[in-house]
């Protein structure tokens, strides 16, 4: 849903449960590794995505322990120069910021298969990176989102590969879309480079 069906059904249920109380707690579809300790480690370059906006560099540290196949795709195409250029399609105030489709529409990917979900106990939270996808769980490709604040409901909806370490105020400064428009932002801002932090030069 955070892919094309996140224009309409995920938004729908966004809005509506984000306002809503929390307490039906979403059923976790696999708990790979110990996810009650949050492993980010910080310090690690090979596993740290760096992403340039116009405002600044954002620092993500990815998630293997619990998503290990949307970190390796994650890798390979900011590896590609694949990220280069994507703009922040939909960013919704409040709630999240989703870009890496090539078409800026939410519908596109990448060349490669879609990747089986990796959910687990990793909670979203402020800076917190998720992998978008449609109703299938199984759908996920090249698209993210970064969540603004704590959002429980979709915890175990979506699978985690990071968290923002650094610089999540850039982040804030992307350029916002309306609830209307179910977040789509008129000329929207750009994820100028995006690469691993270990193949800087």
């Amino acid at each position: 849903m955070l892919r094309h069906a996140m224009t309409t059904a995920f938004l729908a249920l966004t809005v509506a449960v984000t306002a809503a109380s929390c307490a039906n707690e979403p059923k976790i579809a696999t708990e790979p590794g110990d996810q009650k300790k949050a492993v980010l480690n910080e310090k690690d370059p090979e596993n740290t995505l760096v992403i340039e906006t116009k405002t600044g560099k954002v620092l993500i540290a990815l998630r293997p322990d619990i998503a290990p196949k949307h970190v390796e795709r994650v890798k390979k195409l900011a590896r590609e120069g694949f990220y280069d250029g994507i703009v922040f399609h939909r960013v919704i105030p409040g709630f999240m910021a989703q870009t890496g489709d090539p078409t800026g529409t939410g519908a596109g990917g990448s060349k490669y298969p879609d990747i089986e979900a990796e959910f687990s106990l990793a909670p979203f939270e402020r800076g917190t990176v998720g992998a978008a996808r449609s109703q299938s769980p199984n759908s996920a490709n090249s698209q993210f989102f970064i969540t603004f604040q704590r959002t429980p409901h979709l915890n175990g909806q979506y699978t985690v590969w990071g968290k923002v370490v650094e610089g999540m105020t850039n982040i804030d400064n992307v350029k916002k879309g309306s609830q209307q428009d179910n977040g789509q932002v008129a000329d929207p801002d750009k994820m100028l480079k995006v690469y691993i932090l270990a193949d800087a030069k």
